[in-house]
């Protein structure tokens, strides 16, 4: 009974996630409260508290010890890649700061809703291999029809579950996150990531 009802959790939240992407968010932007509390109430139910969710410092200076350098090697690849193929979005140094500080809670609450929430669902209902794969795969599933960013959010979205298994620190994912989809903003064209819009924004870009 207990892996049913975790079941019909994990499943109605992406649900509500998906129908406020798709229509939910053009009758009343603020829906998105309603779905956070349902998750925050799942993690009440289950006595989850915000450590073990990853949200502290523990294994922080590990993930920057090892991760980072691998984090500053794929950031200096897509600098480049834009810089040769002058596809680098010309919008000025203090734009960019902003941008990329706007980006950082965003990128905090994507990797929230991915490993705080949906991996550790999965987690408890599949085993250790399947679990990350399937939450990439809904990851990517929510960024429909942007097919550039089903790809991008699929791969990294699969790295950051493995790296959350090991490391569970949203802080450091959050960063790695928002440093990243600044990166993917700036370099990248509009003609193929449709500036990053995904549901009917998609369609309206």
């Amino acid at each position: 009974m207990a892996r049913k009802l975790a079941i019909l959790e994990t499943v109605v939240v992406y649900a509500l996630i998906i129908a406020y992407i798709w229509e939910l968010r053009e009758l009343n932007h603020n829906l998105w409260m309603v779905i956070l509390a349902l998750m925050l109430l799942s993690h009440v139910l289950h006595r989850e508290t915000a450590a073990s969710l990853g949200f502290g410092l523990r294994n922080l200076c590990d993930c920057v010890r090892e991760l980072l350098p691998a984090l500053t090697l794929l950031a200096l690849v897509l600098l480049s890649g834009g810089i040769l193929l002058r596809t680098v979005r010309q919008i000025g140094s203090e734009r960019a700061v902003l941008s990329l500080a706007a980006y950082l809670p965003w990128g905090l609450a994507q990797q929230y809703a991915l490993n705080g929430y949906f991996l550790n669902r999965l987690d408890a209902l599949m085993s250790r291999r399947a679990a990350p794969l399937v939450a990439a795969a809904a990851l990517s599933c929510a960024h429909a029809p942007n097919w550039f960013l089903m790809g991008v959010t699929f791969v990294l979205g699969y790295c950051s579950t493995r790296i959350y298994q090991r490391y569970p620190n949203l802080y450091f994912l959050g960063m790695a996150h928002a440093t990243v989809g600044f990166l993917l903003f700036l370099v990248v064209p509009d003609s193929i990531s449709h500036h990053l819009r995904v549901g009917p924004a998609w369609f309206k870009w």
